[in-house]
């Protein structure tokens, strides 16, 4: 019996990953978080074909417990359970206001798992995949970025990514855990959430376009992402976990765009010719043929610190992995407008 077991299930990553495991055989366990509110939209299409249990990555008894009960279920029968940990307090600009929750979420909880795993009876059974970050490389020390450029984090959230980036190798390496960490850029979908650049950008022009909106407030616009897509990110994800030896890798699409460019691509899209007026805070972005302002700025949504360039080196996943995206930019863009 293959097993997956998924932290952050019910997130974009989580979801798409759930579908691929389900197709694939895999009895597939999740670890979501209690709310007031359902939270579970992104897999009430498949959610009776999973095991869901409710935790959190700051709380390692519970963890433990599921983990053991997921141990204890299949017992000798288990051919391997891969954990994939893909919780966490993913919005840069919010952690720069929890910080400290952050840290525990994303640096201690990795911990928190792999020290489980490591007590665990089943421990060479059981492969954990660290969902890993871009932001690491933060004020990126060369273009591109590999697997061996230096990190330098610019936020909370990559500090504490950082963390669980190393405390992922040093369980590798002092007690033979299979663990790895898959450093993805930006990846997209429809499911990204309402706060994310893209999605604000992408359900704006949409609304401008129905006429349910007037514009779009934007903070920096000039920094550059290197954008794929999430469904071809998490089955980086399963390959990385299916090799004889647990290394780490970079996944990209190798191509960068601005915000601005993504702005542009959107709206050309739907058919509004775009043009941009003014410096600084007082640049606008306006409809050509009717004159309407379509973009404004807004300090707030700057960062204290900002990542100006992102551009990954995906050539080792090429290669070891045979792993290649299906989806370029414009791809993105036309499914998150459509659907």
């Amino acid at each position: 019996m293959k097993v997956g077991l998924i932290t952050g299930i019910t997130g974009q990553d989580g979801s798409y990953l759930s579908e691929l495991l389900l197709k694939k055989g895999y009895e597939v366990w999740g670890i979501c978080r209690r709310s007031s509110s359902s939270n579970t939209m992104r897999i009430n299409h498949i959610i009776d074909k999973l095991n869901l249990r409710y935790g959190d990555l700051s709380d390692s008894i519970c963890i433990n417990n599921i983990l053991t009960e997921i141990t204890d279920k299949y017992g000798d029968d288990l051919i391997v359970l891969e954990v994939y940990n893909l919780g966490a307090m993913s919005h840069v600009k919010v952690s720069f206001d929890i910080p400290e929750y952050c840290s525990d979420i994303d640096g201690t909880g990795v911990l928190r798992l792999l020290e489980c795993i490591k007590n665990n009876k089943y421990k060479d059974k059981i492969r954990f995949y660290q969902a890993s970050t871009s932001e690491l490389y933060g004020l990126a020390q060369n273009i591109p970025q590999t697997e061996n450029t230096p990190f330098y984090p610019r936020s909370p959230y990559a500090c504490a990514k950082l963390y669980g980036y190393w405390i992922t190798i040093n369980y590798r390496e002092c007690f033979n855990i299979y663990a790895c960490n898959g450093i993805l850029f930006n990846h997209e979908s429809p499911r990204r959430g309402d706060t994310f650049v893209t999605k604000k950008i992408t359900s704006g022009v949409c609304n401008i376009k129905k006429g349910k909106q007037d514009y779009i407030t934007m903070g920096n616009i000039y920094s550059k992402r290197d954008w794929g897509h999430a469904k071809d990110f998490v089955y980086g994800m399963w390959l990385m976990l299916q090799q004889d030896k647990p290394v780490d890798y970079v996944l990209s699409t190798g191509k960068h765009y601005s915000i601005k460019e993504f702005i542009e691509m959107s709206f050309e899209y739907v058919n509004i010719n775009i043009k941009w007026k003014g410096e600084g805070l007082d640049e606008i972005g306006y409809d050509e043929d009717t004159g309407k302002t379509l973009i404004v700025i807004d300090s707030k949504y700057f960062r204290p610190t900002e990542v100006d360039t992102l551009l990954g080196d995906s050539t080792k996943a090429m290669l070891e992995l045979g792993w290649k995206y299906k989806y370029d930019i414009k791809g993105i863009i036309k499914e998150m407008i459509d659907t």
